[in-house]
């Protein structure tokens, strides 16, 4: 009876350390500095803007994060993070200049777009993009 009670206890261990490595650990916090996220938009999302966006996105960003910016991109389960659901009423609450501020610097799996965009209104377009997945 003994050796079954060991297998059990194994066995719930063994699942709770797998549990973290399969996306459903808690989102790890990223602030944003206030001066960063009270940032204003300096480009119009008009159809330019979108369209200039949606090309960025889809070289830059789909990958991880989807067609439809639901964290499903085809290089999202190799990641150690997950991409986060752009749709989400939680991801469409945060500033222009917050989800500016993440697209520029990145964190973990995230890259910094500084370089590989240097152009700050290529960015802020992917930022007016990223408000057409609200659902």
């Amino acid at each position: 009876m003994k050796k079954g009670i060991l297998i059990f206890v194994a066995l719930i261990s063994i699942l709770s350390i797998n549990s973290g490595f399969t996306g459903n650990q808690d989102k790890k916090p990223w602030p944003v500095p206030d001066k960063d996220a009270k940032m204003k938009n300096p480009v119009a999302a008009d159809a330019a803007s979108l369209a200039e966006g949606k090309n960025l996105y889809n070289l830059h960003c789909k990958s991880c994060h989807g067609t439809k910016g639901l964290g499903d991109g085809s290089k999202a389960a190799q990641l150690k993070t997950e991409p986060g659901d752009f749709s989400s009423s939680e991801f469409q609450s945060q500033s222009d200049g917050a989800l500016f501020y993440k697209t520029t610097e990145g964190r973990d799996d995230m890259p910094n777009f500084k370089k590989k965009l240097p152009d700050a209104d290529e960015r802020w377009s992917i930022v007016n993009y990223l408000r057409s997945f609200k659902k």
